[in-house]
């Protein structure tokens, strides 16, 4: 009962300098109830007051059990008795991946307060299988490696620029980031000769010998060339779907790049692109005509086996037995004579045209329902059956006189194929190797050429390196300032460099072409403060429907005014050859607090203006604290280049911002 009134004290204290509208609001009602029981909630979402009430209860031991995000545990020293995983997963902005050794360990690091307790407890709750390795990786892995993230903005460029004899390069030669690519340097160095030295020594009987072995592999790669060409001509469906309509077909199939050898047809389907159903969708409605997708048992093996032990391997084959779909993704083709029986099954695949290499003359009978074990297993013993029969392969469709091409040019190049294959094998006959004299050699030349191209590759990233970092950057970044008119034509600074030196809370390239553009001039205090707040409002919008959606035309148009600005901003960057994706530049600029952000400024209560958000109150504050540091900026540059209308104008936004919850205090002051 007296930590209960202690609570309640520390509680009813810190939320009296909010107004009485303040206090009713849902999130400040909600917690005191849970702090009574010694229930604590701390994340991003919540108002910046109530995160410190949590902070400073939890510190003196009047929270018992605290919810809270990473944050709490990386950035503020709060030990604890216990610490508990709810998961082994975080979102990173791109994925759900494992948490880092070193976030572990610094969360981890919290159970045992000093001094207290003699050992601290660290609970790990698993809602999902996690491999050995990957727990042995959290536990007891290296510490996150520090990388520098150093990126030169264009404010901070204009302001190097202004000072005289400071050049943007000394600062790029001076950073962290320039060391780390240089450091790098003699390590990819060495990597680089000890591929070369790798090279030399794969070497040949003789100087005559690795001529011949040269002139044989690129006889052979213009012979895959022309193979290939052939392949594209005869895979069209024009062509080759009268043989694909009845099923039970001998067809060799190749997924991307690896050869299953001989499957059997079981359905060709057609498929018309609408433009709908993900990237398959879009890939189709690419094509000039409708795409077909041909089903097909092939002999594969699961990938899975590959990593496992022996005795996982009996397990699972029990289960294995019962899959009958298979991709390229999740099984492999068989190894012949290295592969056990008992790991190869048959599996039906979705390829398209383009992954047959050859259609065969050959057909036999397939039950209609493959998805029993005991139907694939009669189609494995028809097709060893036959493979049996014709030891070279089954006999080929002719693509002239059966598949009707009468292609001038791939007559041309059928003529080419046999020309080569047969000068081929005179060579071969000439040098008097066998075949696998043959294969060893060209495996050996492969080899060299390959390793010899990393050795090279290597060397170029070791150059890059050791030249200045970001050097070709910062000479686009300049002519982008020219262009725009930030500085004259010997580096001088203008009247609009001046301005954007005084913005880095949003892009200030944007902001200033705003300010210059006069968007600003005809729009009321409210519109102006309301457009800029789509500028520091970074949360994505959760549905997938136009953010602009609902917005009165007195937000809107000015809001498309900033999207032509962006544009234009977006487009000269991009002509100066900077890699701007133009979708993703404009994307930045979100309106989904303008509406909010002009109630706010109208005067509305926190507790209306949150009801026009899909956002946390927290989130909101945040957004509107941004928005004042950006507003004074604007301030500032103004005073800067003599507007004292714009001055006034922005000074007024500031006034109209800096009230009520959102600027209360800090308890720590």
């Amino acid at each position: 009962e007296v930590e209960k009134d202690l609570i309640s004290q520390v509680y009813t204290n810190a939320i009296e300098s909010l107004s009485e509208d303040d206090q009713k609001l849902p999130q400040v009602q909600a917690l005191l109830p849970l702090l009574k029981r010694g229930i604590g909630v701390h994340h991003g979402g919540l108002l910046p007051i109530l995160k410190e009430i949590v902070e400073i209860l939890f510190a003196e031991s009047l929270i018992k059990c605290l919810f809270a995000t990473e944050t709490f545990s990386i950035g503020i020293n709060m030990p604890a008795k216990t610490v508990v995983f709810t998961n082994t997963r975080k979102w990173d902005g791109k994925d759900f991946r494992w948490v880092t050794s070193g976030e572990y360990i610094q969360m981890s690091g919290r159970a045992g307060r000093r001094g207290k307790d003699d050992r601290g407890l660290v609970i790990q709750m698993l809602d999902e299988k996690m491999e050995p390795a990957v727990c042995k990786g959290i536990l007891y892995g290296d510490p996150d490696p520090l990388n520098s993230s150093y990126r030169i903005s264009y404010n901070m460029l204009l302001n190097l620029m202004r000072v005289e004899d400071v050049e943007p390069e000394f600062l790029l030669r001076a950073s962290f980031h320039q060391f780390q690519k240089e450091t790098e340097a003699p390590g990819l160095i060495a990597q680089a000769e000890s591929l070369e030295n790798e090279a030399a020594s794969l070497e040949f009987e003789s100087e005559e010998e690795a001529k011949h072995v040269q002139e044989y592999y690129q006889m052979d790669q213009q012979l895959l060339l022309t193979k290939s060409k052939i392949s594209k001509i005869v895979q069209k469906p024009e062509y080759i779907l009268k043989y694909l309509k009845v099923t039970g077909r001998f067809l060799d199939i190749t997924i991307d790049g690896e050869n299953f050898g001989w499957g059997i047809l079981t359905s060709c389907k057609k498929k018309s692109g609408t433009g709908a159903g993900g990237d398959a969708g879009k890939l189709a409605s690419m094509t000039s005509g409708p795409s077909y997708t041909v089903e097909i048992l092939l002999f594969c093996v699961d990938r899975h086996f590959d990593s496992v032990d022996e005795k996982q391997k009996e397990e699972d084959l029990k289960e294995a037995s019962i899959l009958w779909r298979g991709t390229s993704r999740n099984c492999r083709p068989v190894k012949e004579g290295i592969d056990d029986p008992e790991l190869i099954s048959m599996r039906v695949f979705t390829v398209g045209l383009e992954n047959i290499e050859r259609i065969s003359q050959v057909r036999i009978f397939t039950p209609q329902a493959l998805h029993s074990q005991e139907s694939r297993k009669k189609v494995s013993l028809s097709v060893k059956e036959v493979l049996k029969r014709f030891p070279e392969g089954p006999p080929l469709l002719d693509p002239i006189k059966d598949l009707g091409i009468e292609d001038a040019s791939f007559k041309v190049l059928i003529e080419r194929a046999e020309a080569l294959v047969k000068r081929m094998t005179e060579f071969v006959e000439a040098q008097g190797w066998d075949d696998e004299k043959k294969h060893t050699l060209v495996e050996t030349y492969e080899r060299k050429l390959e390793v010899k191209e990393r050795a090279r590759l290597l060397r170029e990233e070791a150059r890059s390196c050791q030249t200045m970092a970001m050097k070709d950057d910062l000479k686009k970044m300049k002519r982008v300032l020219k262009k725009l008119g930030h500085v004259d034509a010997n580096g001088v600074i203008q009247t609009k460099g001046r301005t954007a030196c005084e913005l880095n809370t949003a892009d200030e390239l944007v902001v200033t072409e705003l300010i210059f553009t006069g968007v600003f001039k005809t729009l009321t205090v409210e519109q102006c403060v309301a457009l800029l707040s789509s500028m520091t409002f970074d949360e994505r919008n959760k549905d997938e429907d136009d953010p602009t959606k609902g917005l009165k035309s007195f937000l809107l148009n000015p809001f498309y005014k900033l999207q032509d600005v962006a544009k234009t901003v977006a487009q000269v960057q991009a002509s100066c050859g900077l890699e701007v994706d133009e979708d993703e530049f404009l994307d930045k600029f979100n309106p989904g607090m303008m509406e909010a952000v002009f109630a706010w400024c109208k005067g509305a209560k926190f507790v209306e203006v949150q009801k026009l958000t899909g956002s946390f109150e927290g989130t909101t504050i945040r957004t509107l604290r941004r928005l004042e540091e950006l507003i004074r900026q604007i301030t500032n540059a103004a005073k800067a280049f003599g507007d004292k209308e714009l001055e006034a104008k922005f000074e007024e936004g500031s006034k109209l911002l800096k009230r009520d919850i959102v600027f209360c205090s800090s308890l720590y002051l």
